[in-house]
């Protein structure tokens, strides 16, 4: 019978105490900023991948959306992000000896500005880039779609970190 009473006060005891971690890394007071407005990003790049824009919007309201308890709106928002893409090109690495680039470089980079409402000082204005590799032999429109998609997800994931987090 001591053993039994003793097991209800542990499981009792043990769901007391709660330990609450987010893997996502966010640190918001939703009592304090419970909206957020994310504006469509324009690809203002020279050059332009057509799927860009819409690949890279869907993903920032994704993540927000899967990351967050925050509610969207266009309406008095406690926080808003906005910004546009400002980078999508090619640079050719590892020149060989024929003169030709072995590798090529796929950059992308997107200027984005926070803005926190409700406390100012938390207010940013950021570029982030993310870059990947390639074999100069393939065709960008063979391997853009891909490439976009990882490019995207990093950088969308940066300022997610950039913004709803404190590290």
């Amino acid at each position: 019978m001591k053993k039994i009473g003793l097991l209800i006060l542990v499981l009792i005891m043990m769901t007391a105490c709660t330990i609450s971690y987010k893997f996502n890394g966010s640190n918001i007071n939703y009592s304090e900023t419970p909206t957020l407005e994310i504006r469509d990003f324009q690809n203002q790049s020279p050059n332009v991948y057509p799927m860009l824009a819409q690949m890279f919007n869907e993903e920032m309201k994704d993540v927000f959306i899967r990351g967050t308890k925050l509610q969207f709106t266009s309406v008095a928002p406690s926080m808003e992000i906005e910004g546009e893409i400002v980078r999508w090109d090619l640079t050719p690495l590892a020149v060989q000896e024929n003169n030709l680039a072995s590798q090529t470089r796929l950059t992308m980079a997107v200027k984005f500005r926070f803005r926190n409402n409700v406390r100012p000082e938390e207010d940013k204005e950021e570029t982030i880039s993310a870059y990947r590799d390639f074999e100069s032999s393939k065709m960008l429109t063979d391997v853009q779609d891909k490439l976009g998609e990882e490019l995207t997800k990093e950088i969308v994931d940066q300022i997610f970190n950039a913004t709803m987090s404190n590290w």
